[in-house]
């Protein structure tokens, strides 16, 4: 069974400070193969950036583990002139191309957002006959979305598998 991964970071990033702990990228690859028959097909990460060299460290550790990493600038808002402030960096579209562009050769996906803007995307994919787990945490993942995918499944649960342990 092939797997796809879609992980919006910016949706994770806030869904992990509601936690009070971060997940590990390996960790979540090694949690996506361990299943018997399962393997990963394509694994993408999609984040905002400040700036070109914007958490590049990240993204490269991201690109060595297999991510494809997608990125766009954030936007900037207007703010004091002493003080830039960004905005999201909404990655919606590029999560549905890619996952659409994956589909004829996936049997699964685990998408990680909380999007409103992903219901119709996951039932599409249903509708192709791919069965889709949506990852994230209670309160911060709409009812709409939840309601489109097939499971949802509460990160918080997972914690014995995903957090990411001190070096």
């Amino acid at each position: 069974m092939q797997l796809a991964l879609a992980v919006d970071g910016h949706s994770m990033f806030y869904v992990q400070q509601k936690l009070g702990w971060f997940f590990d990228p390996r960790r979540l690859l090694s949690l996506a193969s361990a299943t018997p028959g399962q393997e990963i097909g394509s694994a993408f990460w999609y984040t905002g950036l400040k700036d070109p060299t914007d958490q590049r460290p990240f993204r490269d550790a991201l690109t060595s583990l297999g991510f494809t990493v997608r990125t766009k600038p954030l936007r900037e808002i207007a703010g004091d002139a002493d003080q830039r402030q960004f905005g999201r960096a909404n990655l919606d579209v590029e999560i549905a191309i890619d996952l659409l562009a994956v589909a004829h050769r996936t049997d699964a996906v685990w998408l990680l957002s909380g999007s409103r803007d992903l219901e119709r995307l996951v039932e599409v994919l249903r509708i192709k006959g791919l069965q889709v787990v949506l990852m994230g945490t209670d309160g911060m993942v709409p009812r709409e979305l939840r309601n489109a995918a097939d499971s949802f499944v509460d990160l918080q649960t997972l914690r014995p598998q995903l957090e990411k342990l001190e070096r």
